[in-house]
């Protein structure tokens, strides 16, 4: 978790759709799977697709995708609910003091916003924590601060 990391905006809502769409079809190029892929893919589920419940159906999309690509879900790589449900509920957080559901500037906006950087899940957490086995299967209570 870094948070120096240069912002990357995406350039349309097409893009944001393809890493979506690609999410959910298993064909998204790992490559292009990045944290801010992880944040615009969870937007564009709350606006919409409302016929998924991401605290509900995210969590096998994304073993279901890893999987896909390659890679393995276990305890120290692959799927991380508690990363998962503590995005979601920040997506949502931001969503309601939005106002807007243009779909690209939502994105973008929330890749702008405290939600963003990398260690804002640190905010709640300890890395003992948030990087343990518990919290990687299960979604753990923040330790820090409540959400």
């Amino acid at each position: 978790f870094m948070s120096d990391h240069p912002i990357r905006f995406f350039d349309s809502a097409a893009a944001i759709r393809h890493v979506g769409e690609g999410l959910l079809a298993r064909t998204l190029p790992k490559a292009e799977w990045t944290h801010e892929a992880h944040l615009a893919a969870c937007l564009w589920l709350l606006l919409e697709r409302p016929d998924i419940l991401p605290e509900r159906d995210l969590p096998q999309i994304i073993r279901s995708y890893n999987e896909a690509v390659g890679g393995v879900n276990d305890d120290t790589q692959g799927y991380h609910e508690t990363l998962t449900q503590l995005y979601i509920r920040g997506a949502r957080r931001f969503l309601a003091g939005h106002g807007g559901t243009d779909l690209l500037s939502a994105v973008n906006a929330l890749l702008a916003s405290p939600i963003a950087p990398r260690d804002w899940p640190l905010s709640f957490y300890s890395r003992e924590v948030l990087f343990s086995v518990p919290a990687r299967r299960g979604w753990i209570e923040p330790d820090i601060a409540a959400i």
